[in-house]
């Protein structure tokens, strides 16, 4: 998942980053939905419903909207983003797309036509370039890249239009503060691409964290999606980890049933050491997944399983509940043929060590037998396991003797 994202954000990078309008926006005032107040407050429950996964809710919203704006791009593109949300927690479930492909194809096509009319229309380039981010996202995800490119492509061409003329509203800053950013974290860690991207306009990451701060502080549409990515930025920034716990921490309180939201404040949690918090963060995710609450799934159960258990072996010395809970780590991972998955790997390390010190050796070389199996010959649990197969030797001739 994290391999999609980062190659999502570098063919939307890659794909174009010289396109030059021939003719941009007038600075003349236009009475736009994006800068509409009163639509903004009338809305606001439905916005956050969105991101709190209520979405029926959230949807009769936005139908009214189109109802009320039925040729405007606004409802189709608040409709694709909630559809975008069903898909967020698991990427590997594929029941939403093509309604998500539909609504972000209508707000292109409305944009478009709002565009031929009238190339001044600042909406217009900002409906354009985010509907077209939205697709190459979820074609990045799918690994269609010639899909993702092509509408990475045109999200940036539509970028262009719209960020000359940021400074008249926040929702226009958010695509050139994303360009800021990984135009320049991209090749800082991932040095072979460098070469490619020199020949490309240059970015400045503190000027693309300071634009997400300003969009987080002054815009309405963007303002979650900034936070969404300021969250991700902080916690690749290991100096602004707290940051990122602290935002993370807010977003997971504004909207407690947003599954994504829940399990990347547990892993920021987990990330400095506040296991006590950690401990209870994880165990409402487990609840939430039994309970059988919308969004909460395998990759979830996944992340709270394995806390849950790290925190009951390292700090209550609990090995029993321990247990109980690496191996629903292994049960959500296997759910989800998430073989290579460290939660997986390290779940499974943990509970060979377990059963080593409960002088259960046949049932640790079962879990050091999965180990061998599916981590690479670099990773420290398959040493460990390696380590292990030679104790087990001695174990059987011991045990023959």
């Amino acid at each position: 998942m994290k391999k999609n994202f980062l190659l999502a954000l570098f063919l939307m990078i890659l794909a174009c980053s010289s396109l030059k309008a021939q003719r941009l926006p007038s600075l003349d005032s236009v009475k736009t939905l994006l800068t509409n107040m009163t639509l903004q407050i009338e809305i606001t429950s439905g916005v956050d419903d969105l991101y709190n996964f209520k979405f029926a809710r959230a949807e009769s919203q936005f139908h009214w909207i189109r109802r009320a704006y039925p040729e405007h791009p606004l409802p189709y593109f608040l409709l694709g983003l909630s559809n975008w949300w069903k898909i967020a927690p698991n990427v590997n479930k594929y029941a939403y797309d093509d309604v998500f492909f539909a609504y972000m194809d209508s707000s292109i096509m409305y944009a478009e036509e709002m565009f031929d009319e009238d190339e001044t229309n600042l909406e217009a380039p900002f409906f354009l370039a985010a509907a077209y981010a939205f697709k190459a996202r979820l074609y990045s995800e799918r690994s269609n890249w010639t899909k993702a490119t092509f509408a990475g492509k045109n999200a940036l061409k539509y970028l262009e239009y719209s960020k000359a003329h940021s400074e008249l509203s926040p929702e226009l800053l958010f695509g050139d503060a994303l360009y800021n950013y990984f135009s320049v974290w991209i090749p800082e860690n991932y040095p072979i691409l460098k070469p490619i991207l020199m020949f490309f306009d240059k970015g400045d990451k503190e000027l693309g964290i300071e634009q997400l701060e300003t969009v987080v502080k002054e815009a309405f549409y963007a303002k979650v999606e900034a936070q969404y990515f300021l969250m991700r930025i902080y916690s690749f920034e290991k100096s602004h980890m707290r940051k990122a716990l602290g935002l993370a921490e807010y977003l997971h309180m504004k909207y407690p049933d947003n599954p994504y939201f829940h399990r990347y404040y547990a892993r920021s949690l987990y990330s400095v050491g506040n296991f006590e918090k950690l401990a209870k963060v994880s165990q409402d995710i487990l609840n939430k997944i039994d309970s059988g609450m919308v969004g909460y799934e395998e990759i979830s159960g996944r992340y709270a399983g394995f806390y849950l258990g790290d925190y009951y072996r390292r700090v209550e010395h609990n090995d029993k509940l321990s247990r109980n809970y690496y191996l629903r780590a292994v049960n959500f991972s296997e759910q989800l043929k998430a073989f290579d998955s460290g939660y997986y790997l390290y779940s499974l390390s943990n509970l060979g060590k377990i059963a080593i010190e409960l002088e259960e050796m046949d049932e640790a070389k079962i879990y050091y037998d999965k180990i061998l199996e599916h981590a690479e010959r670099k990773h420290p649990a398959y040493k460990s396991a390696k380590e292990f197969k030679k104790e087990y030797k001695r174990y059987q001739k011991d045990k023959s003797s």
